[in-house]
């Protein structure tokens, strides 16, 4: 190489080298270049929606980032798909903060804070914390609050996918939502692990977890804390497995309520496997509405352990809160091939095993497999088990005594 080529050469690699970095940079979204402050007072709203718009318009790869150590204040937002990547990635560092209670809240929608529609191929990862603030919420409440003028029913969801397909959340804590932490609406093909979910035993509908016509779920390896069901598992739900879970306090994992003014309800193969209750109202439980119709089948609760929980296997097909709601229909959901094994723990309650099936379409196929419980007080003795038009087999031994 000549002397002249040197320096050309040179320069050649040099620009070669600045290509290759802004290239590398450019699918890097980071709400603080497009003017988010992070200070947790001013709101950042308007920057996350830009930085998501040009994140959702990149074709390769984009990832919005949300760096850590700091603190954004957003207002009810959605993003919105479909975005031109089959991959979008955000890297959620930071905190995200809701509007702090009602007085606050902006928007006429009370549903929902944050949403993603219509998004597919959707990665979530980053060790960040989404606050939904939700105090102010729980404290104007209608549910522990009836008497007080104007008293609230909805409030907002913290997250919400809605017809997401191909998704995967890890390492994310939820604090304090308002309502519901999570929501899987109309999506399928989900992953959700490693997640952090706290919220005080005592706040209202604040459901870690719900998923509603939801296919091909995995929800894994996370601690959920709330004042409702850990997991909830609503209707045209499908393919489900929910595996190494702490849950508590809350209301246990919930299949239903379902069947709610008559509708019919459809729910098959959820496995439910390796959680720890610890002082649940509930732990296995499936709940209908005694006027309700359709099908719950192919359900599987295995290697549970409870802690103080008060119904640690419950079926309850009688669920009711409205008044003139309940009246003696000539339907029922039909619960079948519903199988329990390897449940050890403490019960709160002296019915530890109670079914308590439909007196119009009982329970079938029902399997009870090696299922020790004891008392978690001197004061209630010796536990029971209560069967109400529930069928099936009993397998190895069944502490209390079976009443199948």
């Amino acid at each position: 190489m000549d002397s002249l080529s040197i320096p050309y050469a040179i320069c050649l690699l040099s620009l070669l080298t600045i290509c290759v970095c802004a290239n590398g940079n450019s699918n890097l979204f980071n709400v603080l270049s497009y003017g988010a402050s992070g200070d947790g007072t001013t709101d950042d709203s308007s920057a996350f929606t830009k930085a998501w718009n040009d994140t959702c318009k990149a074709t390769s790869n984009p990832t919005l980032v949300i760096p850590q150590g700091k603190q954004f204040l957003v207002r009810q937002m959605i993003f919105a798909g479909p975005c031109k990547s089959s991959t979008i990635q955000v890297q959620l560092s930071g905190t995200i903060l809701a509007p702090d209670g009602p007085d606050q809240w902006k928007a006429t929608d009370l549903s929902t804070w944050l949403a993603f529609q219509g998004v597919n191929g959707l990665r979530i990862y980053g060790k960040g914390t989404m606050d939904g603030r939700g105090k102010g919420w729980w404290d104007r409440s209608c549910k522990y609050h009836p008497g007080l003028q104007g008293c609230i029913t909805l409030a907002p969801t913290s997250l919400r996918f809605q017809k997401c397909d191909d998704i995967k959340m890890t390492d994310i804590s939820f604090h304090n939502s308002p309502q519901t932490h999570v929501l899987l609406l109309g999506t399928q093909n989900v992953d959700l692990g490693f997640l952090n979910i706290q919220s005080p035993g005592t706040s209202p509908n604040t459901d870690g977890i719900h998923l509603l016509f939801a296919t091909n779920v995995s929800i894994h390896d996370s601690n959920i804390a709330d004042g409702d069901d850990c997991i909830s598992i609503g209707d045209k739900t499908f393919n489900i497995n929910i595996t190494d879970i702490n849950c508590g306090p809350g209301h246990g994992i919930s299949i239903g309520s379902l069947g709610s003014a008559g509708e019919s309800a459809q729910v098959e193969n959820i496995n439910v496997m390796r959680v720890n209750f610890r002082e649940t109202t509930n732990g296995a439980r499936i709940k209908t509405w005694q006027t309700g119709r359709g099908i719950v089948q192919g359900v599987t609760f295995s290697n549970l352990n409870f802690t103080a929980v008060a119904n640690p296997i419950i079926i309850y097909q009688y669920y009711c809160y409205r008044p003139n709601a309940c009246k003696q229909t000539k339907t029922g959901v039909h619960i079948k091939d519903v199988t329990y094994s390897g449940l050890i723990g403490t019960s709160k309650t002296e019915v530890a095993i109670n079914l308590n099936c439909s007196n119009v379409v009982p329970c079938t196929g029902i399997t009870l497999d090696n299922i020790r419980l004891a008392s978690a007080t001197r004061e209630i003795g010796q536990l029971t088990s209560s069967c109400n038009n529930a069928h099936g087999i009993n397998r190895g031994t069944i502490q209390p005594e079976s009443c199948l």
